[in-house]
């Protein structure tokens, strides 16, 4: 039976969320909650979408029964505050993506336990231990936890490149750089910034690149344990709305020419990480990334070398529709390794 979901905040990651799940043969979506969006303005945002496109399924409310109707998918919709407060076992929601961004603790998640879901995906990385998953990295640790987290979007794309790296060559220390896409806590024009400690964050996304932290090199030592400590990094925010490339450059255990490494990626790609890492040899640039659903592709032409331990390696990813499909892709290997009553 495909996995039930609930999805909390229906914005931009929760709407794509329930357009993979929609799509997965193995997931459906019964109940939406957001207590910000009024049931008709969320049919149009789910409906009509700047980057991905207009969604093709017919897109209608029902208002008697405060529903979202998708093709034949009747999603029911709620408004509430409190975690707790939402019926998800009334809907039949089995596992609860949390993508409002607020919930990033096993305590705050978990009160979507106390309305009758039975498993929390938090979609960001956690604020305090709750467990990451990636899949295709450490996903077969899942060992039945009631609030897991997908880790973040950068994280799923360096985890595959740095796990075929670390096994084949070793890594000793490395910095990774994403060239990431514009997100909606960024603003339009300067102004004070969203918490008013990084003051860069405050400038125009249109017309800069603007320096910014992430946890996402270092979050690979959580989900690949051989590298806590030899990995960290940064992010460049960029004027594109969708589409980031992680750079990542780091010195290898063993000598290797850059052929050995592009060979062994591309061999992963076809093999045990096939859907979540990609290959290209091919002059793309980021538009040609829009709506890909894999984790990482690997730009092979985008690789430089200095010598045999000194090497730099380019991928890009999706950051919204790869990161969504993962998402829903954990709830379906989660639900289907640990099934909950």
């Amino acid at each position: 039976m495909p996995v039930q979901l609930g999805i909390n905040g229906f914005g931009r990651i929760g709407r794509l969320v329930c357009r993979a799940a929609l799509d997965n043969p193995d997931a459906t979506v019964v109940a939406v909650n957001d207590p910000f969006l009024d049931i008709n303005y969320a049919a149009y945002q789910f409906k009509y979408d700047s980057v991905h496109g207009t969604h093709p399924a017919e897109v209608t409310v029902m208002e008697a029964e405060n529903c979202l109707k998708v093709g034949d998918v009747i999603i029911k919709f709620f408004a509430e505050r409190d975690p707790a407060s939402i019926p998800w076992g009334d809907a039949g929601a089995h596992t609860v993506c949390e993508s409002t961004g607020v919930f990033t603790t096993k305590e705050k998640a978990g009160l979507h336990l106390g309305g009758g879901a039975k498993r929390v995906i938090i979609s960001a990385p956690p604020k305090d231990d709750t467990p990451m998953f990636v899949m295709g990295v450490n996903h077969t640790e899942f060992a039945g936890q009631d609030v897991i987290s997908n880790a973040s979007c950068t994280t799923n794309c360096l985890s595959p490149i740095a796990k075929v790296l670390h096994n084949k060559f070793g890594i000793v220390e490395g910095l990774m750089t994403t060239i990431h896409a514009a997100t909606a806590n960024q603003l339009v024009v300067d102004g004070p910034a969203k918490g008013g400690k990084d003051w860069r964050a405050g400038r125009s996304v249109i017309g800069n690149c603007i320096p910014a932290s992430t946890g996402a090199a270092k979050a690979v030592g959580k989900v690949i344990p051989e590298l806590n400590g030899k990995l960290t990094g940064m992010a460049v925010r960029v004027p594109t709305a969708d589409v980031s490339l992680v750079d990542l450059t780091v010195r290898t255990e063993k000598a290797c020419t850059g052929a050995e490494i592009i060979a062994a990626m591309k061999e992963a790609s076809e093999g045990e990480l096939k859907g979540i890492l990609g290959y290209t040899d091919l002059p793309v640039v980021s538009q040609d990334f829009v709506h890909d659903a894999r984790s990482s592709i690997l730009d092979a032409s985008a690789c430089i070398h200095l010598n045999d331990n000194f090497h730099k390696i380019i991928s890009w990813y999706d950051n919204e529709w790869g990161y969504s499909n993962r998402l829903v892709d954990l709830a379906v290997h989660t639900h289907s390794a640990h099934p909950l009553a």
